[in-house]
């Protein structure tokens, strides 16, 4: 093959076969070492530690015994190559003769150097967005140059996502019209005796290499990516990605590896959406196994793994797909009695959440609530407020036990009594802070609580809103009695509810407002109105312009009359602002300076298909 680099600047309409790229220095099929017992530099694999290099294997003329078990190296000439090949398909015509040739010169040279690509940190990245322009039978004889090293590709750092990358192509493929007679043509011109496997062979020939050693697979810190895909693609349901995870020490039960247990993980969410009663079978297997280990002398065995790193991960998923039944029964024979034990753990009180994410009957909540709920302030005192939260969610979705709730929560952050503390509650409860220590307030146990002081709150700023706490006065708004949190908003001062509005997390508490059910639109109105005078601040935050533009949506033409005529006042600042030049298109502030009655018109037409809209949907 000729050496040289072929032009890709701009819209290359020259792109003749890939002669004109560079050398390639690995014939497609040639084999390199399948590795050892270990994916990434393991004793006795031949391949080197990781971000380590082995030198370039000679020219290929077949004598060399080192050539194959050298580490594929990829020049910066071909690197460069198929970089610009990359921003060249970027940039042409989605389709057409030209693009369909690009491709498939790119794609025969990918093949050619296909496992030197796979394995290169930054050629692997490329090659991962090329795959994602290839069609069938080129992405086959990719697939094909890489399988005879799987094992080397799968457990490499970088050849895993190029195999993930080739596996997530498989929908859209399935889904594009069969490939033209003339590839069929050229693998005769070019001497390919062998019928080139199709895709779906491909991939459940993966899935049966895999298989034959699936528990390797499943334990290696990169082969259990394949392992995840392959269910995921096989399933037909496509998870979120999967954040990377650091490596860790390994344990010889399948169940409780910190590797393998990812890939129970994946199973169970793809059964959970696809097959419900299988679903159930290994959630029964999972629990079974489990409870047959360590007994304890404390409760059922169930709990050691609960307070396991790896195991109690496997164990929320459970939970998440446990069917109501069962989750009642898992309740009866291993939960009960252990809540606030659990609650008090540093990593059981993350299972005992996604038990409370998944109750949905009064009949499980009832004996849950029961247990848990004296122990609320011990349980946030332990910095374990995730539980709490879970538990006020409960309440929320189930519709029982709220007041309740709401009781002790007051309760706990110090709040209840006097009732003119009560009027503080959205601060504590936003900032997840008792009433003393939100104040500064020196008080000696046994004291009789002060009063609340107005002057003071007001005086004070909003403190940081925290994630948890948006959370927990999301849920309370959607309660069906909000009157406390809603009369505690309205107590806010204009900078303190604007400060909410302006937080990532607080954002979210004034979104409740604007949808939960249980809020009137008389009481909307009364702790939005605080914000007049703070219109112009809001539409120049990143959050606080998000929150402004719902409060308009569902604003009447009087209000948004008010809100206009503040925001037009600075018209000009709105206008430089990045945020605020978009709520002044929004609110088509333009229009309302200029032509009032044409923007009054306007505002009209959109009220009355809103009241249109919404009179449909109430019927």
């Amino acid at each position: 093959m000729p050496c040289g680099r072929g032009s890709f600047g701009g819209r290359t309409r020259t792109l003749v076969p890939m002669g004109l790229g560079p050398p390639s220095p690995h014939k497609a099929g040639r084999r390199f070492p399948a590795g050892g017992k270990r994916g990434r530099g393991a004793k006795g694999s031949g391949r080197p530690p990781p971000g380590r290099r082995q030198p370039p294997c000679p020219p290929p003329d077949g004598s060399s015994e080192s050539a194959i078990d050298a580490h594929p190296h990829l020049s910066s000439e071909a690197l460069g190559y198929f970089r610009r090949a990359l921003s060249a398909l970027k940039e042409a015509p989605e389709t057409g003769e030209e693009r369909e040739l690009m491709v498939h010169n790119v794609m025969k040279e990918v093949e050619a150097q296909a496992l030197a690509l796979a394995t290169n940190r930054t050629g692997s990245e490329i090659m991962q967005e090329l795959l994602g322009f290839s069609p069938p039978k080129p992405l086959c004889r990719v697939w094909a140059a890489l399988r005879s090293s799987l094992r080397f590709v799968a457990c490499h750092r970088c050849g895993v996502h190029v195999l993930q990358s080739a596996l997530l192509q498989l929908p859209r493929l399935l889904r594009s019209p069969s490939e033209k007679e003339e590839e069929d043509v050229e693998e005769e011109e070019n001497g390919k005796g062998s019928p080139l496997e199709t895709l779906e062979e491909l991939v459940l020939g993966l899935a049966s290499e895999v298989c034959d050693d699936f528990l390797f697979y499943c334990g290696d810190t990169h082969g259990s990516f394949v392992v995840r895909t392959l269910l995921q693609v096989l399933g037909g349901t496509l998870l979120e990605s999967e954040r990377a995870r650091h490596r860790g020490s390994q344990s010889p039960v399948f169940i409780t590896d910190k590797i393998s247990s990812f890939c129970l993980q994946v199973a169970l969410q793809i059964l959970h959406r696809k097959r419900p009663q299988l679903c159930a079978h290994l959630c029964s297997a999972v629990i079974s196994y489990l409870s047959s280990r360590n007994s304890s002398a404390n409760g059922s065995p169930l709990l050691l793994f609960l307070r396991d790193q790896t195991s109690s991960r496997l164990l929320e998923q459970v939970l998440l797909v446990l069917e109501p039944r069962r989750l009642q029964s898992l309740f009866e024979d291993h939960f009960r009695g252990q809540l606030q034990a659990l609650a008090a753990h540093p990593i059981a009180n993350f299972p005992l959440q996604r038990l409370l994410d998944a109750i949905t009957t009064p009949e499980l909540l009832s004996p849950v609530f029961e247990e848990l709920s004296p122990a609320l302030e011990a349980v946030l005192a332990q910095g374990h407020p995730g539980v709490v939260i879970a538990l006020v969610g409960a309440c929320r979705r189930v519709g029982a036990h709220q007041a309740q709730v709401l009781q002790l929560l007051l309760e706990a952050f110090h709040c209840a009594e006097p009732s003119s503390r009560q009027v503080a509650c959205v601060p504590l409860f936003a900032t997840l802070m008792a009433y003393e220590v939100y104040y500064g307030l020196l008080e000696e146990d046994g004291a009789v609580p002060a009063e609340h002081q107005v002057d003071m709150a007001m005086a004070r700023a909003l403190g940081d809103v925290t994630v948890l706490g948006s959370l927990l006065l999301q849920h309370l708004l959607h309660f069906s009695s909000p009157g406390t949190i809603l009369q505690s908003l309205g107590a806010l001062t204009g900078p303190q509810l604007l400060t909410l509005a302006q937080s990532p997390a607080g954002s979210h508490v004034l979104d409740a407002i604007l949808t939960s059910p249980s809020v009137t639109r008389k009481q909307r109105r009364r702790v939005l109105k605080t914000l007049k005078g703070q219109y112009v601040a809001l539409a120049c935050s990143r959050h606080g312009s998000r929150v402004l533009d719902a409060i308009w949506s569902g604003a009447a033409l009087g209000a948004r009359k008010e809100i206009a005529a503040e925001l037009g006042e600075r018209n000009q600042e709105l206008i430089r602002d990045p945020f605020g030049h978009h709520v002044a298109r929004n609110v088509a502030l333009t229009t309302f300076l200029k032509r009032r009655e044409a923007w009054e018109q306007q505002q009209g037409a959109v009220a009355k298909r809103r009241r249109t809209l919404n009179s449909i949907l109430e019927d």
